[in-house]
């Protein structure tokens, strides 16, 4: 039997009216979206049809611009809470896996560890969870705090949360549940395993009431960039989504990655990494450019500086009293996201870039890559970062919705299909055999097994 070629990886990044800032006041955007659940049906269905890996929903706990006159502008206020979302989206669709960002720092591992694991009974295993820090003082504010943790602290308990969880998944054998009517027999007690966690951070018995996952577990997701982030991502992530703005950060960061993960005992391959890229599609290079400008001439200059303000300081900086033709000025470090205001500080020394240009640089991408052009060159420059050591896939981030994703799916898509990179039809059932990553079996049987 012959080894099927590796092939790019995809992800609809799913995010209200699409991921540019003015996205909401594009003609053909759906305004409403952040409480119209068909409009998010359809997305999701579209991007099954297009043979995708995965809808991924970010989230955040709280609304995290306090700065009312932007919030007045974008249409980042409301959306739905996403396990509850992905929940309803896994009764209309049948092969996408279903990705959901829940937070360590405002939950606690046994909520998170049934949630998921019922997402994945409900969806026949197609669950994943994206394990973010939290990072935001608005978020902190809705949980009992002024402030919020400090950084290392937050990965710190990130990592005992992770183990926490991923134990409670263990909680039952793969056949620990004989359910047989003519003995009487429910569950077989001897494939039950009790956590009995005490760490520094949690104490959690278990065991878990939800029975194993048919995947084994949950596909286990990072986003964190920072050294710190890395470090968690390298022992435990089977999936890291990143923002990259070259070809040659993306190659170090992959190279960085698959050498953490071996020291940690693990294959390379048990780690996918998936940028986000940002695309604005057209038949031609002109009609790709015009269609971001059409974009780009909403952004209302009071959008722009707080969107760069929360961007590169999650609440600790306001670039409001700055002239916004002027440079950026020196920014201390903060307690927020590191890796991605290290990013901009890069940015916008290396480009020489006043403030209207960097908050006209994220309008779209926030930092990731953001190409536009034709299909041609769209899949050139997937298929060189895929093929070259930058990226084992990417999460597609459409910059206006649902128009954005459409244009991806009927103009990129079959360029990437010609070119034998992407899937003509789902291999598998499951999230991980979507990602071509291997089933994990309970450490009992195995040990039984050994």
């Amino acid at each position: 039997m012959t080894t099927p070629a590796r092939q790019i990886k995809l992800g609809a990044f799913l995010m209200q009216t699409g991921h540019h800032i003015a996205a909401w006041r594009h003609p053909d955007a759906q305004a409403d979206a952040g409480r119209n659940f068909q409009h998010y049906v359809e997305l999701a269905r579209k991007a099954e049809a297009a043979k995708f890996d995965a809808v991924f929903l970010a989230d955040g706990v709280g609304v995290r611009s306090t700065h009312l006159d932007s919030l007045a502008r974008t249409a980042r206020a409301d959306h739905f809470e996403p396990l509850t979302l992905l929940s309803a989206l896994a009764a209309v669709t049948e092969r996408i896996g279903l990705i959901a960002t829940a937070s360590t720092s405002f939950n606690e591992p046994f909520n998170i560890a049934r949630k998921f694991a019922s997402l994945d009974q409900i969806s026949g295993g197609r669950a994943g969870w994206n394990l973010v820090t939290s990072s935001g003082q608005a978020e902190a504010q809705n949980f009992n705090r002024d402030v919020h943790l400090a950084h290392a602290l937050r990965y710190e308990r990130a990592a005992e949360f992770h183990d926490v969880v991923t134990g409670l998944w263990d909680s039952w054998e793969e056949d620990a549940f004989p359910r047989d009517k003519a003995s009487g027999q429910y569950l077989d007690a001897g494939k039950l395993h009790v956590l009995q966690h005490r760490g520094k951070h949690f104490q959690v018995r278990g065991p878990l009431n939800v029975a194993r996952s048919p995947q084994g577990r949950p596909v286990v997701v990072q986003a964190g960039a920072s050294e710190d982030g890395k470090e968690l991502a390298a022992r435990t992530a089977e999936v890291i989504f990143v923002a990259h703005q070259t070809f040659q950060e993306a190659q170090d960061f992959y190279a960085d990655i698959k050498a953490r993960v071996q020291r940690y005992g693990r294959h390379p391959d048990d780690v996918k990494i998936m940028p986000g890229i940002f695309p604005v599609v057209g038949r031609t290079q002109a009609e790709a450019e015009a269609k971001f400008q059409q974009l780009q001439d909403l952004v209302h200059p009071v959008v722009g500086v707080a969107l760069l303000s929360t961007v590169i300081g999650d609440g600790d900086i306001d670039l409001s009293s700055y002239p916004v033709d002027g440079p950026l000025p020196e920014l201390p470090e903060t307690n927020g996201p590191k890796s991605r205001q290290r990013l901009l500080l890069d940015l916008a020394r290396r480009d020489g870039l006043t403030i209207r240009d960097l908050y006209l640089r994220i309008a779209g991408a926030r930092g990731h890559q953001q190409v536009v052009g034709t299909p041609e060159s769209i899949a050139d420059q997937l298929q060189q970062w895929f093929e070259q050591g930058g990226a084992d896939g990417f999460n597609i981030m459409a910059p206006w919705l649902p128009g954005g994703l459409d244009d991806f799916i009927e103009l990129v898509l079959p360029e990437l299909r010609r070119r034998g990179l992407v899937r003509t039809v789902y291999e598998g059932t499951t999230l991980r055999e979507h990602l071509g990553l291997a089933q994990p079996r309970h450490p009992a049987a195995l040990r039984r097994a050994a």
